[in-house]
């Protein structure tokens, strides 16, 4: 069933999962604030969203939608105050055009078939977290303007280079996990916390050691050779090494915060100069992931 909610505060329709192909039955409060209309078939935007003046959140996740499905919204003016927007999942094949929307602090065009960026210099500055996930991009671009940002979503696509990254300062979080990069450049982001580059084909870890405030870093499924330049990251909490190339854990041993370490799928022999490598997180590491390692059979 449907459900409405409508209080003085905020009124929100809940329209998910119902596999919807239009909107027709429908009905809309002039009240309301958010709408949520994920897992449906819907390829056509319903015109009366438009004119719901107090929208602040609108999700369009998992339907059928093309770039001229949404295009309408561009035109949309009633609910330029829109704050969220959510296009995850759907058939698009490049930015929309939400230039219109001028206080949006949450963008979301993840799982689509986009190859470029191009369009996101329309984006109001006012953004907050912008989620590119699993498209086809190949450049990071057009986000330079992007002062507010906090969060960054990149990955799965077809990236090579950490570019054009040096205006976020604000920024809190980048996850660029599955993608072609080949070394660290975080472009003097002294406020980044979590870094993800998974599945990449980095094969050293230089390039990390000024970025001070991290606190998650998570480099599996490279080809690094070595663990180096992270006994400046006071602050790390977790730390992913797992599936690369590394013989021994080192360069830990002042890491006092440091809680999860993950070191498994390696040819670790011995549990040998493990207690020495984290020393100095004794009384906050709570979990050692050593699996499929040769002396996992030890343990």
């Amino acid at each position: 069933m449907i459900t409405e909610q409508d209080d003085e505060s905020s009124a929100s329709l809940d329209g998910s999962s119902y596999q919807l192909h239009d909107l027709d039955s429908i009905e809309f409060l002039p009240s309301l604030v958010e709408i949520d209309l994920t897992a449906n078939r819907l390829n056509k935007l319903d015109s009366r969203i438009s004119n719901l003046s107090h929208l602040k959140k609108l999700s369009l996740r998992q339907n059928l939608f093309d770039d001229a499905g949404v295009q309408p919204l561009s035109s949309w003016t009633s609910i330029s105050a829109l704050e969220e927007l959510v296009l995850r999942d759907n058939q698009l094949k490049s930015i929309p055009d939400v230039s219109i929307f001028e206080t949006l602090l949450v963008f979301d065009v993840s799982f689509n078939e986009i190859s470029s960026m191009s369009g996101l210099s329309k984006a109001s500055n006012t953004l907050k977290e912008l989620y590119v996930s699993k498209n086809e991009v190949t450049k990071i671009e057009e986000i330079e303007h992007f002062s507010e940002l906090q969060i960054r979503e990149l990955g799965s696509n077809r990236l090579r280079v950490m570019e054009n990254l040096q205006n976020l300062t604000k920024l809190q979080e980048l996850w660029l996990g599955r993608n072609r990069i080949k070394s660290i450049n975080l472009c003097g982001l002294k406020c980044i916390k979590k870094l993800s580059l998974q599945s990449n084909r980095l094969t050293s870890m230089k390039g990390l050691e000024e970025y001070t405030a991290l606190e998650e870093l998570y480099l599996s499924h490279n080809g690094i050779a070595k663990m180096e330049g992270l006994s400046r990251l006071a602050n790390l909490r977790v730390l992913d090494v797992s599936s690369n190339k590394l013989a021994a854990i080192e360069d830990i041993e002042k890491l006092t915060c440091l809680e999860d370490l993950w070191f498994n799928d390696y040819q670790l022999a011995s549990l040998d100069g493990i207690a020495e490598a984290v020393s100095g997180s004794r009384e906050k590491l709570t979990t050692i992931y050593l699996e499929h390692n040769l002396c996992q059979i030890a343990i």
